[in-house]
């Protein structure tokens, strides 16, 4: 299966790259990559790389202390930076190695952890959609007005997750369930029904959603929004290097959903589908050519400097792994002033 998605991920890339170069000529991509400012360019993007990596590790430092136990933010830097490497060759796997390495570490199940680690993903999706949903109402268009179904959507979803985690819908269907429950062969089998979709509420992978008070979701939300304008910031000065003038509101807007869409696992390296958003979105203030060369150019340095920062780290992360765990054992969830 993970060869399939391996291949399927490669398909996809090589099929965006194709359509892209029908409409941008090889010889344009060059001339605007020659062009370029580069000096500027890594110095704005490298430090803004490291900044990244180190709120990051942040958010995660903070998010294991509240739902699982202390632990030091200078022992998370190591295993943050690891999982980039391997999150480099599958997004998915990298979350899966993170949510091993500290389940070791703080001897805590691996689908607790798992569950963080999925509570993470999750807000960093709700994070960008609220930068972006500022951005539609305060700086309305009709391009962006073509996107207000996305914060609609993403708010219905929030709203039947946590009604179902919550307990109060999956209650109310172990109650249907049980209204129907009868000796009649079509009343048991909707029962069961029920009590299927009923079930995975209680399952480990969803501990930490289970558990968290919703003020959470919202401290989260905001902990992670220096992350967003810092990088906002740096993309609509370093775009300047290679001569595009996108104005900081439409930035604002298009940002998120174009970091969106890169973090969508469905492409190689998450190439392609940055691109084409960049081209897509911005095509009224920059040739298709420059938009091309400068998206490629800072998705390569972004994933090139944390790939770097991983491997600086990978030593650490694999004697940690063959030695003792080092990280303080997770507190009692009570201490942390939670319930189960």
């Amino acid at each position: 299966m993970w060869k399939l998605n391996r291949i399927a991920a490669l398909l996809v890339t090589v099929a965006i790259f194709a359509l892209i170069l029908r409409r941008v000529p090889l010889e344009g991509l060059m001339a605007a990559l020659g062009d370029a400012d580069y000096a500027r360019f890594l110095v704005l993007m490298i430090p803004n790389t490291v900044f990244y990596f180190c709120w990051d590790t942040l958010v995660l430092a903070v998010v294991i202390r509240w739902f699982h136990g202390q632990v030091r933010y200078a022992d998370l830097l190591p295993v943050r930076a690891a999982s980039y490497v391997v999150g480099f060759f599958n997004t998915n796997v990298g979350r899966g190695a993170l949510a091993a390495y500290l389940s070791r570490q703080l001897s805590a199940p691996f689908l607790q952890l798992g569950s963080t680690v999925l509570f993470l993903v999750l807000t960093e999706y709700t994070h960008l959609v609220a930068w972006a949903t500022v951005g539609i109402v305060g700086f309305s268009s009709k391009t962006s007005r073509d996107l207000l179904w996305v914060p609609l959507a993403v708010t219905l979803f929030w709203l039947v997750f946590l009604l179902y985690t919550k307990a109060g819908l999956s209650r109310a269907i172990l109650a249907a369930a049980a209204a129907v429950e009868r000796p009649l062969d079509r009343g048991n089998r909707w029962a069961r029904v029920a009590r299927w979709v009923a079930a995975p509420r209680d399952w480990s992978l969803l501990r930490t959603f289970r558990i968290a008070p919703l003020e959470r979701y919202v401290q989260i939300v905001l902990l992670r929004a220096p992350m967003f304008f810092v990088s906002l910031s740096i993309h609509y000065f370093a775009a300047r290097t290679f001569g595009i003038a996108i104005p900081f509101t439409e930035m604002l807007v298009f940002l998120p959903v174009i970091f969106m869409l890169a973090a969508l696992p469905v492409t190689v390296a998450h190439l392609g589908t940055t691109q084409a958003a960049w081209i897509f979105f911005f095509g009224a203030y920059a040739p298709a050519p420059r938009l091309l060369a400068f998206s490629l150019a800072a998705h390569l340095t972004f994933t090139a400097t944390r790939a770097f920062l991983g491997l600086i780290f990978l030593p650490r992360v694999y004697a940690d792994l063959l030695d003792r765990p080092t990280l303080r054992p997770a507190e009692p969830v009570q201490e942390l002033g939670m319930r189960n």
